[in-house]
């Protein structure tokens, strides 16, 4: 299993930034979660096959049509936490 842990700035909450990063989670069949930061960020934890966490990855640099990301960091983690689904916190 490979891990990520992101966090993503710009114009990256109110515009179903987490909902759509659910979504996509879910298509590359992902476990994990999403949440907002109090900061403007958004923070999360995608895990699976590291093809499809690749695939998340590259496409939070784009993320949905009314976002606009400034910056993606990203870095794989060690998962000591088993996670069911994706949820958006």
């Amino acid at each position: 299993m490979y891990c990520l842990h992101f966090t993503v700035s710009g114009r990256v909450q109110g515009v179903w930034f987490r909902q759509s990063t659910k979504d996509t989670a879910l298509a590359n069949g992902l476990s994990g979660w999403v949440r907002n930061l109090p900061d403007g960020r958004v923070e999360g934890v995608a895990c699976g096959d590291e093809n499809g966490v690749l695939q998340l990855e590259a496409w939070l640099s784009i993320g949905p049509e009314l976002a606009t990301v400034a910056e993606v960091i990203s870095q794989p983690i060690e998962c000591d936490e088993c996670f069911s689904g994706f949820e958006i916190r």
